[in-house]
Parts: C-alpha cells; sequence; structure tokens
C-alpha cells in the first residue's frame, strides 16, 4: 500500500505515564535513603515470611531480598520477643552491609510495642499501621496516636495501610447508615470503596493532626480483586496527596498471582499513579521468596518505568525449531546476566541496559539479533548448522559445532567487560 507524504508525517506518540503529584516520603537508614513519590522512582517492596524472632533466618531473608531487588523490606512485629529481635536483626543487616531499610508490620498490639520496646522503633525505618486492627472505640484513637506519637519522636515514615479483609467496621457501618439515607444508594461495593478510602485519608489528616509531617506518610488500599484494586486507586490518587504503595493482596500463587498483579499494577502505573509496589504472592512449593521482586521488578522494567537487569529476548518456539537448544541457551543466558549483577552493577555502571537476543530460527532471528547489542540466531529444523553472531547491529562471526552455546556465553561476557568496564577495569 502506497502512503501519501502527508500520511508519512503522522507521528506515533510514545505513551509515557504522567505523574500524579504526591509528596516525596524519605525512609532511611542512616546514610542509606530511599526516597518515594514526589518524582521519585517507583520503588519495589517486599515481605518476610520468617518468624521474625528468628532473627537470623530472618536477616538473612531480608540480605536475599534486597540483593534481588527489593528497596524496602517489611517484617512482621507482633509479639514482645518480635520487637526484641528487631535491633538484632538490623544489626546482623549491617554487619553484612545490607542497608535497605526495614519497614515493621503492626497489627492490634503495635501501639504497646512500639511504645515498650523503644530500640525496636528507633532500628525500624518505617512503620505500617492498619487502621482497621489499632482497637476499637475509644481505644482506636489513642492507640493509633501512640503509634504516630512514636513515628514522630523517631522521625520515621509511616504507611498507613488499609486492607478490606480487615477493614474499620464501625466506620463501614456509619457510611452504611449515611448510604442508606441516600435518594439513590450506592451499591454495597461502592460503598466499600468509600470505606477504604476515607479510612486511610481520614486516618492521615489525624496523623498530621498528631505532628507527622505530610510528607512522611504512605497510604494503601488494598484488595484482592483486579478491577476494584484499579478503581479504588484512581480514586484514591484524586483524593489525596500523600505517596501511594499499590499491591494486590492475597493476589495468589504462581501464573494467577503473577497475572493478577501484573495487569492491575501494570495498568495504573500506565496511568501515572504509585509510587511503590509489592508483588504479594503465595509462594509455591521451595519456590524462593525472591520470586515476588523478581516479577515487581519486570513490571517497572517492562513498562520502560526502571531497568534493573539485562533483558533477554527469545522467541517462542514454532514447529521450525524443533530443538530445545534456543531454549536452554535463552535460560542459561539470563540466569547468569541476574547471577552477575550482584558484581556488575559496581563494576560496569550501565549494564543492566543491555539487550541479548537468542533467536531459534531464520525467520526473526537475524533481525531481532540486530536490533539487540548482542545477539544469536541458531539453527532451526532443516537449516544450515550454523549460528551468526550480531554485536551492535553487525554480524561479526558465525558459531558451529557442539559448542555452540558456551562460545556464545563466553562472547557475552567479553562484551560486557569491553563495552561496560572502560571506564571501570575488573
Amino acid at each position: 500500500m502506497d502512503l501519501t507524504p502527508s500520511e508519512l508525517q503522522i507521528p506515533i506518540p510514545f505513551s509515557k505515564p504522567v505523574g500524579h503529584p504526591t509528596l516525596q516520603a524519605k525512609v532511611s537508614w542512616g546514610d542509606h535513603i530511599v526516597t518515594v513519590g514526589g518524582g521519585a522512582p517507583v520503588r519495589v517492596q517486599s515481605m518476610t515470611n520468617t518468624d521474625t524472632e528468628d532473627a537470623i533466618g530472618t536477616a538473612i531473608q531480608v540480605k536475599e531480598l534486597a540483593q534481588a531487588g527489593s528497596e524496602l523490606v517489611r517484617i512482621t512485629v507482633n509479639t514482645p520477643q518480635a520487637a526484641a529481635a528487631v535491633p538484632y536483626i538490623r544489626e546482623q543487616l549491617d554487619k553484612m552491609d545490607i542497608h535497605v531499610p526495614l519497614i515493621g508490620d503492626f497489627h492490634y498490639n503495635g501501639h504497646r510495642l512500639l511504645t515498650e520496646y523503644p530500640e525496636c522503633a528507633k532500628a525500624l525505618s518505617k512503620y505500617r499501621i492498619n487502621p482497621g486492627n489499632v482497637g476499637k472505640g475509644d481505644k482506636h484513637d489513642k492507640q493509633f496516636a501512640q503509634m504516630i506519637e512514636a513515628a514522630v519522636r523517631y522521625d520515621k515514615a509511616v504507611r498507613i495501610g488499609v486492607n478490606w479483609g480487615s477493614l474499620d467496621q464501625e466506620l463501614l457501618a456509619r457510611l452504611m447508615d449515611v448510604n442508606a439515607l441516600r435518594q439513590t444508594p450506592w451499591d454495597a461495593k461502592q460503598v466499600m470503596y468509600e470505606a477504604l478510602i476515607a479510612s486511610a485519608v481520614e486516618s492521615a489528616e489525624l496523623a498530621e493532626s498528631l505532628g507527622l509531617r505530610g510528607e512522611q506518610i504512605i497510604l494503601s488500599c488494598k484488595v484482592s480483586g483486579v478491577q476494584d484494586l484499579i478503581a479504588v486507586y484512581r480514586a484514591l490518587s484524586k483524593r489525596c496527596k500523600y505517596a501511594l504503595h499499590l499491591g494486590l493482596t492475597e493476589a495468589g500463587m504462581g501464573t494467577k498471582g503473577t497475572v493478577a498483579s501484573s495487569v492491575s499494577l501494570g495498568i495504573l502505573l500506565q496511568e501515572g499513579i504509585g509510587d511503590t509496589i509489592r508483588v504479594s504472592l503465595t509462594p509455591q512449593p521451595n519456590e524462593a521468596r525472591t520470586q515476588e521482586v523478581v516479577i515487581a521488578n519486570e513490571i517497572l522494567q517492562s513498562l520502560g518505568l526502571r531497568t534493573f537487569v539485562p533483558s533477554v529476548t527469545a522467541c517462542p518456539g514454532c514447529g521450525r525449531t524443533t530443538s530445545t537448544t534456543f531454549q536452554v541457551l535463552a535460560q542459561e543466558i539470563d540466569t547468569y546476566l541476574r547471577s552477575q549483577m550482584l558484581v556488575w552493577r559496581k563494576q560496569y555502571p550501565g549494564v543492566e541496559h543491555l539487550k541479548v537476543a537468542v533467536m531459534g530460527c531464520i525467520v526473526n532471528g537475524p533481525g531481532e539479533s540486530k536490533h539487540a547489542d548482542i545477539g544469536i540466531s541458531l539453527p532451526g529444523t532443516g537449516e544450515a548448522p550454523a549460528a551468526p553472531v550480531f554485536i551492535d547491529g553487525e554480524k561479526v562471526l558465525t558459531l558451529r559445532g557442539d559448542s555452540i552455546a558456551q562460545e556464545f556465553h563466553k562472547i557475552v561476557d567479553q562484551y560486557v567487560k569491553k563495552r561496560f568496564g572502560s571506564t571501570h577495569p575488573t
């Protein structure tokens, strides 16, 4: 089809997310500061599933999560023993040169633990408070105030995290009564949405009235349904100035949890909503806790919001690729690049932007390889047993024989050292 000159001049806009203005919170430990909101990069958060009373086990898992890319790590603080262990966990992390800020997750007794264990309150960088679990009736505001007073005293950030599984029932009942008086009452789900948002915003306003600065506050309203999460955060972002934490609570296991989190968070982030994220996966048997961090990183990297690790492009396979060589090589290269990032981040600045292509046949292999920084097109069914290698868009050599994978592995390693190590030689 022929195109006219005017048609060729029509630009295709790149849809880059435009952020909703929020205050910038600072979550810090010592000299290590993680900025949240106010134009800062969207941050990745995770949570341990160890018994916090096991200080060594918890410190080890925090280290693993931090090394995987989690910039903030939340730990459960639910008992006096757990609160007493927090300073020791912090001490162990500092000894391991892991300065990731720790977030204390409090429910029901946080007011007592923060008051009775001041060293715990000091060792944490942020407190997570659930307004639905701080007490009922007259105790609610008093116990909430005790937690906020600790944050003010020690200059800590606070996430006021509402969850529809533990919503303030008194607030919900009040809103239902108000709704019953409407000429056209809302349906039950709309009232639930309003209760979530009102709980978060009213709690934040109460915290500010108690002396907590607005930039110390982060809000979240977590639900387990994709459409519910999108609806709630769209409304919440219009009704407050605070930084927002995104997460689909109880997202589920495996594919279900990954897809649901990716879809919901992806839509909101593309709309510029969200300052920190967590992918709340139920771990599968023998699966590393770090998997939730890997997925969160991939969501941000896929949207072009952050870059954490080199990307590996690989074809899905078809009848032309009966050999599994390209699958094995793609997996090996991806695993190798991720494992090397702990060292490469310091030695080779910018290596996270590297693009590698491992393709399985001649149809798209050469083209994709040319678009990558370094790529290989492996032979498909019936093709000559040769694998052309492309570097910076140019074919530089052809690999043959039984050691193609090992040779390409070395070529990638040499490329990284040459391109990204010029100013930081090993």
